[in-house]
């Protein structure tokens, strides 16, 4: 499912306009986004939970050429889904 299947399947299930439904979910994006920026974590009871987390600098290895690269330690968000959400696929 992409963003614009998903638009239209709240629009539809909670009776409101694509418009409408497309405002809620860039406004729960954004929410989500933004605390997560502010290192915060975002949580939903039963569905799951977003976090950053900091990755470390590290060596690599080029694939093309087999030399040792230095890779930079970034933010990652991860995700860690809930029992609700894991019970529902299984």
């Amino acid at each position: 499912m992409n963003k614009t299947q998903l638009i239209d399947a709240m629009a539809a299930d909670s009776g409101i306009t694509k418009a409408s439904a497309k405002k809620a979910l860039e406004s729960f994006l954004g929410n989500v986004e933004g605390t997560l920026k502010a290192g915060n974590r975002v949580s939903l009871v039963g569905f799951g939970s977003w976090s950053v987390s900091n990755r470390a600098a590290r060596d690599g290895r080029n694939p093309q050429t087999g030399k040792t690269i230095k890779i930079a330690a970034k933010n990652v968000v991860k995700f860690k889904a809930g029992s609700d959400l894991g019970n529902a696929v299984n």
